[in-house]
């Protein structure tokens, strides 16, 4: 089938309204689109899942300020540039390291192990964030905690559930936003 302006208009209408097919629709054809162009910005693919996951994540919470006088794909490629700058940012600034007195250098080396009261509160914040996965559904607990805390990749959990690996981009994708609503109520 031959996909045409048309169809794609109506599936960003519909997607407006919160037509989850119709998100679905444009997840799968614009996916490669734009994780061909941030592949080759990053040259890493977990660095590019991550991205492109964000950026339709972006795309679709904000779908209603798309201005249907561009095309879709360029607004969609814009949200992807400016989601790796976010990450070259927060990848830079934990790099950083102020050295101006190199007289106190061994003093400016951070000891970066954690105390017993940041290992306290990184098991609290832990306990706090799995009762709220375990709040989502079944399958998206299933997802969330194979990419998050298994480490597996888009592929490898697609194989292991049997699933096409688009319905797994898609459930990772809802499965994130409704765990954010969750978090932000609490």
């Amino acid at each position: 089938m031959e996909v045409t302006s048309a169809i794609i208009q109506t599936n960003i209408e519909k997607a407006k309204t919160g037509d989850q097919v119709a998100f679905t629709f444009l997840l799968d054809f614009y996916w490669n689109e734009v994780y061909g162009f941030m592949i080759k910005r990053t040259e890493n693919e977990t660095d590019t899942e991550d991205i492109v996951i964000e950026t339709f994540a972006k795309a679709f919470d904000k779908i209603s300020n798309y201005n249907a006088e561009y095309g879709f794909n360029t607004w969609l490629i814009a949200i992807a540039k400016n989601a790796h700058i976010d990450l070259l940012r927060k990848k830079k600034s934990s790099l950083f390291v102020d050295n101006k007195d190199d007289s106190n250098y061994a003093n400016s080396i951070a000891d970066e192990s954690p105390t017993a009261e940041d290992e306290l509160i990184i098991e609290q914040n832990l306990a706090q964030l799995l009762l709220c996965i375990k709040e989502l559904k079944p399958a998206y607990q299933e997802v969330i905690q194979m990419r998050y805390f298994q480490e597996m990749s888009y592929q490898e959990i697609a194989d292991q559930l049997e699933e096409p690996l688009n319905n797994i981009k898609i459930k990772l994708l809802r499965g994130k936003k409704l765990l954010a609503a969750i978090i932000s109520k609490k």
